[in-house]
């Protein structure tokens, strides 16, 4: 696979810089180190929100960073968590003297990371918790859910937990309505090609011409079933049906929907999932609030999709209405 790089080895210091230099009004760079943050941090009197994880699933982390969204993403190598010095940094920087939550998604990699970043910040004398995201329904069964993996709820979640962070709620508050949100959010996606990694060019996995797979991780982890190509409309209700009887999602239910590109995958193939989507779960009789379509959590250049349905209440619904200004997600 042809990329436009230099060396291999700068690819994560020289992405944040080009994108702290392209986003300057809204963003930049801790000084040392490879964290995107709010240009004015720390906010104080106010809970920060940290997030972060390996690079490659441009627009995920680094374009979920500002007002109304996280204060601060950490930003480890390629497919690669952050160290827990760079995690320890962020929590340094952002914290205005009201605590900071850490809302990243559940890897092994990153929870040991993370895990031991909080520890120390403690010891430091920062306040410090945290929630894992784990909205992929693939990987693992819906009794061990605390166990599953976090994929394309990452950027709805942010957005709800940054809007209560703004809207003044105070650390155990808002740490309960960013659980409330997890809890909330369902993802499944499906892989029609493989990613390759920039430092090698190398295929994370293979897929066999005519095949897709279900479950498919953004790392290339194994899938829950491989078949034949499918037509939109029916890998759509296939995603839908795994995902609307995980939670459950119910009649009456209102949502918001995520389509997500892995990397490849065009809009013209969204908008066809979009339209079977829609009159699926209308049939459902299911609302959706909003739509979100485009490039929310990548894979480098995988071919696929991520469906992420997130159920509203009147409280997470009046978070998600809230302005954000973050390069990544805008309203």
């Amino acid at each position: 696979m042809k990329k436009l790089i230099n060396n291999p080895k700068d690819i994560v210091n020289e992405l944040i810089d080009g994108y702290a230099a392209a986003h300057s009004d809204i963003v930049k760079r801790v000084e040392g180190y490879t964290i995107t943050a709010r240009k004015d941090i720390p906010v104080k009197d106010r809970v920060a929100i940290v997030t972060g994880g390996g690079s490659g699933h441009e627009p995920l982390f680094e374009e979920y960073v500002g007002k109304g969204m996280a204060d601060a993403a950490a930003h480890g190598q390629i497919f690669a968590s952050p160290s827990s010095a760079i995690i320890l940094e962020a929590i340094k920087a952002v914290d205005g003297g009201k605590g900071v939550l850490l809302v990243y998604c559940n890897y092994a990699g990153d929870v040991l990371n993370f895990d031991m970043a909080q520890e120390m910040a403690i010891d430091e004398g920062h306040r410090v918790d945290q929630v894992r995201i784990n909205d992929d329904v693939s990987s693992g069964p819906k009794d061990r859910r605390e166990g599953r993996r976090g994929t394309t709820a990452a950027p709805i979640i942010l957005k709800i937990a940054g809007a209560a962070a703004e809207a003044g709620l105070d650390f155990d508050s808002l740490k309960k309505i960013i659980q409330k949100a997890v809890d909330n959010s369902r993802s499944l996606g499906v892989s029609l090609s493989a990613c390759t990694l920039p430092e090698t060019g190398l295929a994370t996995f293979s897929l066999e011409d005519g095949k897709m797979e279900f479950g498919m991780g953004l790392h290339g982890e194994a899938g829950i079933k491989k078949v034949d190509l499918l037509s939109a409309d029916d890998t759509t209700i296939t995603i839908l049906d795994l995902i609307i009887q995980d939670l459950p999602f119910n009649s009456g239910d209102e949502v918001v929907a995520l389509i997500n590109s892995y990397g490849s995958t065009t809009k013209m193939e969204m908008y066809l999932i979009a339209g079977k989507l829609h009159s699926y779960l209308r049939g459902k009789q299911i609302k959706i609030l909003s739509t979100e379509i485009g490039e929310f959590c990548t894979s480098q250049e995988m071919a696929g999709i991520s469906i992420t349905l997130f159920k509203l209440d009147a409280e997470l619904k009046k978070y998600y209405e809230m302005p954000c200004f973050a390069p990544g997600f805008r309203k």
